[in-house]
Formats: structure tokens, C-alpha cells, sequence
């Protein structure tokens, strides 16, 4: 039998959709520049880490 591993929990700050592309702007030739920005809290995964809750967080 395989060992599970523990389910991936999904980012509560972007919901699963890590990194955005921002639309700049359109340049004189027509085409389209973005910049692509990733979820800071995540760090552009998408998933958080299962930690034990915080003192913080229980009083919150």
C-alpha cells in the first residue's frame, strides 16, 4: 500500500489562481503588454501549507 500524502490546501488569498497577468497597456505597433504578478502569500503556488493553528488566528 502507497503511503498518502496530505491534500493540498487551496490559498485563501488568490483561490487556487497564483499568478495574474495585468494588461499595461497597448504599444504604438498594437500589440498587448503585461506584467505577470504572482500572490505573495503563496509565493505563485497556489496551495498553503497545513500548519497548526496560531495563537492569533484563534483570538482573530
Amino acid at each position: 500500500m502507497m503511503p498518502r500524502t496530505p491534500p493540498a490546501r487551496v490559498c485563501s488569498h488568490c483561490d487556487g489562481f497564483p499568478v495574474v497577468h495585468i494588461t499595461t497597456g497597448i504599444t504604438p505597433d498594437g500589440q498587448r503588454r503585461t506584467l505577470a504578478a504572482a500572490c505573495p502569500a503563496c509565493k505563485g503556488t497556489g496551495t498553503r501549507s497545513i500548519s497548526p493553528v496560531t495563537p492569533q488566528e484563534v483570538s482573530a
